[in-house]
């Protein structure tokens, strides 16, 4: 199965999606269980502080904490009690125990007698009924004992009608905080009240009375959610998060979907493109299609494939170039042969000197062709060193001053006396010089003038060979550097040159990081500007 770049997209946006959302979606539920055991460690943190204070008051009742040993649910009735939870005929202090010494009074010191054994008030003039060991007979409106830890009693009114107080009053809950076995509590010797006698480190709350430290009260944190409505609760937000976390992925996935395909439509369009370069159809384009980066490509593609053409056009055009270039001298060389073999000339010293010009012509162009491709390869060696410029451009000059006055010409050089020196391959660069004054000396009208001149321009040295007429039309002066190109009859193979000289030129300039350009000349004729780079020791 062939997987495209749209669904490859499509799944790696989707994966991301999926990997984001997930981690999201668990590290929130993650956070919101932990958070949550937090909130409710600091509300029992709050809850501790009201059990403390109502320790403190016990015990400044009591004086000591003997009616809470063993005995927690004591302290769960009267938190209870004190938050609201049961009723208000229930907020009363615990009694003590009735297995221990019955605690004193603060006025006189004397043990209070039991609640038991006090008379019960007067009713009018009745008195009260006797022992028998059974339950007194209710009256409506009559006061009712209820038992409330070792020893305590409640009233409340009866009625004839009325239930058991069992069923009638609501029974305190067992841990209105919900500490459990987590909380534990020790008097100030160190001796174990209530929970567990090594609680471990946790939450630890002092009782102090009068400034003086009475008990301790330590309380585990807890590790994980306790109830069944905060678990619920947890759940349910939970569930939600999960919920929304499948729609995020499902939203995402149909997105990356629709956003896949379109961003990757100009790839099909590139695609085909592609093909068509690839079967020879130079011509074909793509279409650019908005700003981004396959717009960019597209435009890319696009100058590639007129590269081609122009190449390929280039590549027609030089092919039937050289062959016409290879045909003149070979038929002329076939025409002296078959005209000395027929007897029609003599094999004297002139048909001989013509049949050598005609193979130093084709020796030229097949030399000019070979340094051609060389320069294309990149294999066109140089060795370069520190050159002065301006002794090769006066060496070269002098050399062509004699041929330039046999042709009738006036030769003149404009050299700096400060040495400009570059770094370059001095066999590379006389050739180019070379070159440029044999095209002046063999093109230029007789009469007329060549000017050569060098100069330094900023950080360059620019060499300027410059002629009279006649010259090249205007449009003309940017196409002499290709290959095989001619003008006119007045820059003719007729006159000699193979039509790669220039071509040859650019390329030796170019390797060196100059630059080469033809320009028409204030003396009627052809200019050329050559800007070298001068070594660093100049430029400094």
């Amino acid at each position: 199965m062939r997987i495209t770049i749209a669904k490859k997209l499509a799944l790696a946006v989707i994966a991301m999606v999926v990997l984001s959302v997930g981690a999201m979606a668990w590290i929130t539920s993650k956070n919101l269980e932990r958070g949550f055991i937090a909130y409710l460690n600091e509300l029992q943190a709050e809850h501790l502080e009201q059990v403390r204070e109502i320790l403190s008051e016990q015990y400044r009742t009591h004086g000591n904490f003997d009616w809470l040993r063993g005995n927690p649910r004591l302290l769960n009735d009267l938190v209870a009690s004190r938050s609201g939870d049961i009723h208000p005929e229930l907020d009363q202090p615990p009694a003590p125990r009735t297995d221990g010494p019955p605690p004193r009074r603060e006025d006189d010191g004397r043990p209070s007698p039991p609640d038991d054994d006090r008379p019960p008030p007067p009713d009018g003039d009745r008195p009260p009924p006797p022992d028998d060991g059974r339950p007194p007979p209710e009256r409506p409106g009559a006061l009712r004992r209820i038992p409330y830890g070792p020893g305590a009693v409640a009233t409340q009114p009866q009625s004839q009608s009325a239930p058991p107080p069992r069923n009638t009053a609501r029974p305190p809950p067992a841990d209105p905080f919900g500490f459990g076995p987590r909380l534990s509590f020790t008097d100030a010797d160190g001796n174990h009240i209530i929970g567990p006698p090594d609680p471990g480190p946790g939450l630890v709350r002092t009782v102090e009375v009068d400034g003086r430290v009475v008990g301790t009260l330590t309380l585990i944190p807890l590790r994980k959610i306790p109830s069944t409505n905060a678990n619920v609760f947890v759940r349910d937000q939970i569930r939600d998060i999960l919920w929304l976390a499948a729609v995020l992925i499902l939203l995402s996935a149909l997105l990356a979907i629709w956003l896949a395909r379109r961003l990757l439509r100009p790839v099909a369009a590139l695609q085909g493109v592609t093909e068509r370069i690839a079967q020879g159809k130079l011509n074909a384009r793509a279409p650019v299609i908005g700003r981004d980066e396959l717009a960019s490509l597209a435009e890319h593609v696009n100058v590639m494939a007129q590269a081609l053409e122009t190449n390929e056009q280039q590549r027609r055009k030089m092919l039937a170039d050289v062959s016409h270039e290879l045909r003149t001298p070979l038929t002329v060389i076939r025409g002296e042969i078959e005209a000395l073999q027929d007897g029609i000339r003599q094999a004297d010293g002139k048909a001989l000197a013509s049949l050598h010009a005609e193979v130093l012509c084709l020796n030229k162009l097949v030399d000019d062709l070979h340094q051609l491709a060389l320069a294309d390869a990149g294999d066109l060696h140089y060795a370069r060193n520190n050159v002065n410029l301006v002794q090769m451009v006066d060496d070269v000059a002098e050399r062509f001053k004699p041929r330039a006055e046999k042709a009738g010409l006036m030769l003149m050089s404009k050299l700096p006396a400060k040495a400009l020196p570059v770094h370059a391959d001095t066999g590379r660069l006389t050739q180019v010089i070379t070159n440029l004054l044999e095209n002046s000396v063999r093109y230029t009208d007789a009469g007329g003038n060549i000017v050569v001149s060098l100069r330094q321009d900023g950080r360059h040295a620019e060499l300027c060979i410059e002629d009279s007429a006649p010259g090249v039309p205007d449009g003309a002066h940017v196409r002499l550097f290709e290959r095989l190109f001619r003008v006119d009859q007045a820059r003719s193979r007729g006159r000699g040159g193979s039509g790669l000289g220039l071509s040859i030129c650019k390329s030796i300039i170019e390797a060196h990081q100059g630059r080469i350009v033809a320009l028409p000349s204030s003396l009627g004729g052809l200019k050329l500007l050559i800007h070298l780079p001068l070594s660093r020791s100049e430029e400094n």
